[in-house]
C-alpha cells in the first residue's frame, strides 16, 4: 500500500480507537466515581481503631466482612485498588484489603449483568462460583507468599502517601460524623487527590485498551491459546488468560467484550473465566500497585492474584464440565458505541453531579460559629 494511501486508514483507526476508549470509560465512569468517593469516605469517617477491629486480620470473619464490603462498594478495578490502599493504610490487614479488592471487582451485580448479556448465564454462574474460590486461594496462598516485614514496609509507605486530616473519633456518633460539613469537604479533597494520583494510569489504560481492541487483529489473541488439546487446552488457557489481560490493558467490566470475543474464537470456558477475573492485573493497574505498595510487594501481589485467578478458572472448568453446563454456543457482541438512555447513563450523570457537589463543598469556606472562623467541632459526643 502506498504510504499516502495508508494515512486515511491510520486516521480512521485512531478515531475508532478513541471512540471505543471513550465508551469503555463511559461504561465504568459511575463505578470509578463511586469507588474513589468510598475511598475518601473510608479515610475520613472510619477511625484506625475501627478499621483494625473490622479488618485487622485475615481470619474467616474478617475475610467475610471484607468480601461483603467489596460487593457492596461495586467498584471498577482502579477505584477498588484505591479503596483497598486506603483500608490498608487505615489499619486493615493486607490480605483482607486484597479480598475487598477482588470482591469489589469480580463479585458485583453490574459485572454479572454484562456477563449474562454478552456471554450467557453459565458465565454468571462461573463468576458466582469462581469469585469465592479466588478469595479462598488469595487468603491461603497469601499467608505463605506475603511476608510480614514486607507488609509493614508497604504500610509505612501507604500511611506516608495518604493525605493527613482529622482522625475520626470512635466516640463521635456516626450520624454526627455524617452531618459534619467539614468531614464532607475533606472527603471531597481526598477523592480528588485519589483521582489525581492515578489519572495518568487511567488515561493510558483506556487509550491502550481502545487501540488493542480496535487495531490488533483478534487472531493475535487467539494465537496465544491452545485449541483442541483436551486437558492441556484447559490448563494452558487458564494460565494464559491473565497474561493476555495484562497485555490487553482492559480493566473491570471493559474486559468482558474482549472475553466474549475470545470465547467466540474457541478459548476454553475456564480460560475465559480466568481472563474475566484478571481485570486486576492490567498493565496500568500494576503500575498503580507499584506506586501504592512499592516494587517488592507488588511482585508478590501480582503473583498471588495470577495464581488465584488461574486456580479459580481451572476449578470452575472442572466443576462445570463435570456438571455438563459448559455452554456450547459462542456468541460475540461489542460494547455499545453510542449514548443510550439506560441505567449506565443515569448512573454516570448522578456520579458526575455527586463529584461536582464534592468539589463545590471542598471549595466552600469553612463554617463559622458565633462569627469566628473556627470549623464545627466533631470531637464531642
Amino acid at each position: 500500500m502506498h504510504p499516502i494511501a495508508a494515512v486515511p486508514i491510520v486516521i480512521l483507526d485512531c478515531g475508532r480507537s478513541l471512540r471505543l476508549a471513550f465508551f469503555m470509560f463511559w461504561q465504568t465512569l459511575w463505578a470509578l466515581v463511586a469507588g474513589f468517593v468510598v475511598s475518601g469516605g473510608a479515610q475520613v469517617f472510619v477511625s484506625r481503631a475501627e478499621m483494625e477491629r473490622l479488618l485487622g486480620d485475615h481470619r474467616p470473619s474478617a475475610v467475610a466482612r471484607a468480601a461483603g464490603l467489596g460487593v457492596a462498594s461495586s467498584s471498577c478495578s482502579y477505584a477498588a485498588s484505591a479503596v483497598a490502599r486506603s483500608l490498608f493504610a487505615g489499619g486493615a490487614d493486607f490480605l483482607s484489603a486484597v479480598v475487598f479488592m477482588v470482591a469489589s471487582t469480580n463479585l458485583v451485580v453490574e459485572l454479572g449483568i454484562v456477563l449474562v448479556v454478552l456471554l450467557g448465564w453459565p458465565f454468571l454462574a462461573g463468576e458466582a462460583v469462581g469469585g469465592p474460590l479466588m478469595i479462598l486461594l488469595v487468603v491461603v496462598a497469601g499467608t505463605a507468599l506475603v511476608p510480614a516485614g514486607m507488609v509493614a514496609a508497604a504500610r509505612r509507605k501507604a500511611e506516608a502517601d495518604t493525605a493527613k486530616g482529622t482522625e475520626p473519633e470512635e466516640t463521635v456518633p456516626w450520624r454526627r460524623r455524617l452531618r459534619s460539613r467539614e468531614r464532607w469537604a475533606e472527603v471531597g479533597g481526598r477523592t480528588w487527590m485519589e483521582l489525581r494520583m492515578v489519572r495518568r494510569e487511567l488515561l493510558v489504560g483506556y487509550l491502550v485498551a481502545g487501540v488493542l481492541a480496535t487495531v490488533v487483529p483478534l487472531g493475535v489473541w487467539h494465537a496465544a491459546f491452545l485449541h483442541g488439546e483436551g486437558g492441556w487446552t484447559d490448563l494452558e488457557n487458564a494460565v494464559v488468560g491473565p497474561i493476555v489481560a495484562f497485555a490487553s490493558c482492559v480493566c473491570s467490566i471493559g474486559n468482558v467484550p474482549l472475553a466474549a470475543a475470545l470465547w467466540h474464537g474457541g478459548v476454553a470456558f475456564g480460560g475465559v473465566i480466568s481472563f474475566v477475573f484478571a481485570d486486576l492485573l492490567a498493565a496500568p493497574l500494576v503500575l498503580v500497585y507499584r506506586r501504592y505498595y512499592g516494587g517488592r510487594l507488588t511482585v508478590r501481589l501480582v503473583a498471588l492474584l495470577w495464581a488465584a485467578m488461574v486456580g479459580a478458572g481451572l476449578i470452575v472448568q472442572v466443576l462445570f464440565s463435570w456438571a455438563g453446563i459448559v455452554p456450547s454456543t459462542r456468541p460475540a457482541r461489542l460494547v455499545p458505541l453510542t449514548f443510550r438512555l439506560d441505567a449506565t447513563t443515569v448512573l454516570d450523570v448522578v456520579a458526575m453531579a455527586a463529584l461536582a457537589a464534592l468539589w463545590w463543598q471542598r471549595r466552600r469556606p469553612p463554617p463559622t460559629v458565633g462569627g469566628h472562623g473556627h470549623g464545627i467541632s466533631t470531637s464531642g459526643t
